[in-house]
């Protein structure tokens, strides 16, 4: 199987299945003398771990993340990073039935057309498990970022119908230690408690019905420095929007004004310039951050779109793999949404993106090669 490796300088290779033995994800591209511990990754992997509420699977896993090299006396040795995390509360039995029929809204069909094969067992490589790998990586790659002064604010802006009142300006607005403490320390990480108790209220009239919800997860980085991204290719909108749809449940991505700019005129998306505190700035952030593929220095803001979990206990039509149709009622353990653990895999995700073109544009002038290794003479 190819395409489980992201990035060209950051790499990051998963590896892995939901019911087998574990997960987890190699690291290539690390510079050596970072600080990194496994409590350092294991508070993300925490976020998206299932249990946290009844509106996850409940699924008993622990996610504990084990550092299996790449570090040396508590600090990272450029050599490559291999992270596991052992599954632990497989019931493979609940998916025995999966084997001979293909689960409307999954892969197991086009899994299936592929390769001739699937592991039936959760979805095998295509179940939101293998997104552990992701989750650990980015988390190195946002201790990496923050030393660099730059940070993220993720969170859910909509849960079915529900969305919350705040734009990102009011939330930028905010202490981002506050804004930041709202949204973890809510069940469905959304930084606003009345939305929150309205959507969890929706998603228990699903629950009630069978079905389930999809929603929106809204990311915001800053302290991005303008200059970043290729201006062909490898933009940083378009690698950004690459990684975030690698993640299975992503049906959407937009950027800044995203689509409601095409009903706006130029005058109105335009991002004038001014000065402002010694250094060139836009006076609003209609284009999230990015023009031409390349940073511009304002916070970069962008949404994905995350479609309702497949896995219902309704009745639904399906067919054989011989082509028989049949009707299934999807039996086990899932996520009535995946909204809430899915913001920490978007966030890694931006983070892994990211690090990887900052990586890059170190060698994009000439001056800075030189003035790096004169440096060194």
């Amino acid at each position: 199987m190819a395409g489980s490796t992201f990035g060209k300088h950051f790499r990051i290779t998963t590896w892995g299945e939901s019911h087998g033995k574990g997960i987890g994800a190699v690291i290539d591209g690390c510079p050596a003398g970072l600080p990194l511990a496994e409590a350092d990754i294991q508070g993300f992997l925490d976020r998206r771990k299932p249990g946290q509420s009844k509106f996850s699977t409940q699924r008993n896993e622990a996610d504990a993340v084990e550092i299996l090299s790449g570090t040396f006396e508590g600090k990272t040795t450029g050599t490559p990073i291999s992270l596991a995390v052992y599954n632990k509360d497989q019931r493979s039995r609940d998916y025995g039935d999966i084997a001979s029929y293909y689960r409307p809204g999954h892969a197991d069909y086009t899994f299936d057309q592929k390769y001739g094969f699937r592991d039936y067992r959760g979805g095998g490589r295509s179940s939101g498990r293998e997104t552990i790998g992701r989750v650990a990586g980015g988390a190195i790659a946002i201790k990496i970022l923050a030393q660099l002064g730059i940070s993220f604010l993720t969170y859910a802006r909509a849960i079915g119908p529900v969305t919350v009142p705040q734009t990102p300006e009011m939330l930028l607005a905010e202490p981002f230690a506050e804004a930041s403490r709202r949204i973890l320390s809510n069940p469905l990480y959304m930084p606003d408690l009345e939305s929150s108790v309205q959507a969890q209220e929706y998603l228990s009239a699903c629950m009630e019905q069978m079905d389930s919800a999809g929603g929106i997860i809204e990311c915001m980085i800053t302290g991005v420095p303008a200059g970043i991204g290729e201006p062909v290719f490898d933009k940083l909108d378009a690698d950004l929007a690459k990684a975030i749809f690698s993640i299975g449940a992503v049906k959407g991505f937009e950027i800044g004004d995203g689509f409601a700019a095409a009903a706006s005129t130029g005058l109105e998306n335009n991002d004038s310039f001014e000065r402002k505190n010694g250094r060139t700035m836009t006076s609003t952030n209609h284009a999230g951050g990015i023009l031409g593929g390349i940073s511009n220095g304002s916070p970069i803001i962008f949404r994905a779109a995350i479609k309702p979990t497949p896995s219902v206990a309704s009745t639904q039509k399906t067919v054989t793999a011989s082509g028989e149709p049949i009707e299934i009622s999807i039996h086990g353990r899932h996520d009535p949404i995946i909204v809430p653990r899915a913001v920490v895999v978007v966030e890694a995700m931006a983070a892994l993106t990211l690090l990887d073109l900052m990586i890059e544009n170190m060698g994009a002038k000439m001056e800075e090669i030189a003035g790096f290794y004169q440096k060194h003479d």
